[in-house]
């Protein structure tokens, strides 16, 4: 292909409403593999880095490459073949004759996929240093993902520490009336066990590194996990107990060692019996300011957040401000088929009602917005001085720490991720409405930014 060809394949995929990984994909991977070519004949600093970097990271990086490379030889040969479970079965067992020749007939291949893991290492690592360099008390904050890939590296290297008859999800609730099913194979509790823990601990130890904290996502893992047999739906599922007092010990361990603070998100259906152990081994809570209200839909006052916590208005999985005020998400839901018949879409809209003139009440009774803004919700649209107040609300917070998104900035109504779907959303796929350059030339956007700092500024001294 042309350079030509790489430029308008390139143009085209930025000016895409959606991202395109496909189009992305090749167009990096052409560019990365003649990169390789290059680095490939060196001999230098850098080689030696690349070198220690595969000796130190052993077999798990190995195959993970090993695994890189055959599955895109797979897909090459059949778009089809996604995942070692639709390969050919000489492949995949990990410890097959065929697997290993293959290795050696494609060294070059597994190396370039080393190559990129220590591409992403050293540039994840550099970009720590940077932000350590500004003194940022946190600096990088990472995302431990709640399961594995069903068809992806960990499973076809480790069969047995994986129940592969099994999805992990959520049961039905508000949030997803049927249920959710997110197509991960569960880690098998007995032998995590009989393994004195050592996958947890690894685990913890690769995503500690370079980062001042850590996400872990839908923490009440720790705890139980939702187990769902395979081919049946979500509501059809039952916990499964892990043991959780070990697992936040280790947990407690691996953060002082890394000096590695974590975020536990703890959302949707969360067992009383959990609270208490989070809170007294130091993982700090998600508070979303969409639930952060009682039965009579009166919103938690900012002083009454607690200190442990990380104040958000949102998250990738609800509706952006905008979204939520225009009850935008009910109707995308309503859309995809997401809830069970028109009485339960018709109980959430009045909920959701109900909800926004009592967060308009707490927005005027704690000083988020301007006297003369109105009073009634049903009323009054999605206005800056409303997107600016309920950002206000969680920046006058009592909470330690604050997570703002760059979509509310811009006003954006268009979720990036709506959990319980595939196929029927392009999850993952939105763009933001403007480059990060422009968005942070904005100054309406610095504005907005300058406020909420000094308020929350103001927050801190009071305490």
């Amino acid at each position: 292909m042309a350079v030509a060809d790489h430029a308008t394949d390139a143009a085209q995929a930025r000016d895409a409403d959606w991202v395109d990984y496909s189009t992305v994909t090749a167009l990096k991977m052409t560019a990365l593999r003649m990169a390789w070519k290059g680095f490939a004949q060196r001999d230098d600093e850098q080689m030696t880095a690349f070198r220690q970097f595969v000796a130190d990271q052993g077999d798990s990086l190995f195959w993970q490459a090993a695994f890189d490379a055959l599955h895109a030889q797979q897909v090459k040969e059949d778009e089809m073949r996604w995942g070692w479970p639709a390969w050919p079965e000489m492949y995949q067992n990990v410890d097959s004759p065929e697997v290993r020749q293959f290795c050696e007939e494609h060294r070059d291949d597994v190396d370039f996929y080393l190559w990129l893991q220590w591409l992403a290492y050293s540039q994840f690592a550099a970009c720590w240093e940077i932000s350590q360099g500004y003194e940022m008390p946190i600096g990088l904050y990472r995302d431990l993902a709640v399961g594995v890939a069903e068809g992806g590296a960990e499973t076809w290297c480790d069969r047995e520490l994986y129940c592969l008859k099994a999805s992990v999800g959520a049961p039905p609730d508000i949030l997803g009336p049927l249920g959710q099913n997110w197509g991960l194979p569960p880690m098998d509790p007995h032998i995590i066990t009989a393994r004195a823990y050592e996958p947890f601990i690894e685990l913890l130890r690769a995503n500690m590194q370079n980062c001042g904290a850590l996400r872990i996502d839908h923490v009440m893992s720790m705890l139980r996990l939702w187990w769902i047999p395979y081919g049946e739906t979500a509501d059809q599922g039952a916990y499964v107990h892990y043991p959780v007092d070990d697992l936040l010990s280790i947990l407690a361990l691996e953060s002082k060692r890394h000096r590695c603070m974590v975020i536990g998100e703890d959302l949707g259906t969360v067992p009383v019996e959990i609270v208490g152990k989070l809170r007294s081994s130091g993982v700090y809570s998600y508070k979303v300011l969409y639930f952060e209200n009682d039965h009579e839909k009166t919103f938690r006052a900012p002083k009454a957040y607690p200190e442990q916590s990380m104040a958000v208005a949102a998250t990738h999985d609800l509706p952006t401000l905008r979204g939520y005020w225009e009850s935008g998400d009910l109707t995308l839901g309503k859309t995809l088929g997401l809830y069970p018949d028109e009485v339960v879409l018709r109980g959430l809209y009045q909920d959701r009602e109900l909800a926004k003139q009592g967060l308009l009440d707490a927005l005027h009774k704690y000083g988020c917005l301007p006297k003369r803004a109105g009073h009634k919700a049903s009323l009054m649209s999605m206005t800056p001085t409303l997107n600016r107040g309920l950002q206000r609300y969680i920046a006058d917070s009592n909470s330690a720490l604050l997570g703002l998104q760059p979509e509310d900035w811009l006003d954006m109504a268009e979720p990036v991720n709506i959990p319980g779907t595939s196929y029927q959303y392009k999850n993952w796929r939105r763009k933001l409405s403007a480059t990060l350059e422009t968005m942070f030339a904005d100054d309406g956007v610095n504005k907005l930014l300058k406020d909420l700092d000094r308020r929350r500024r103001a927050a801190a001294k009071k305490k």
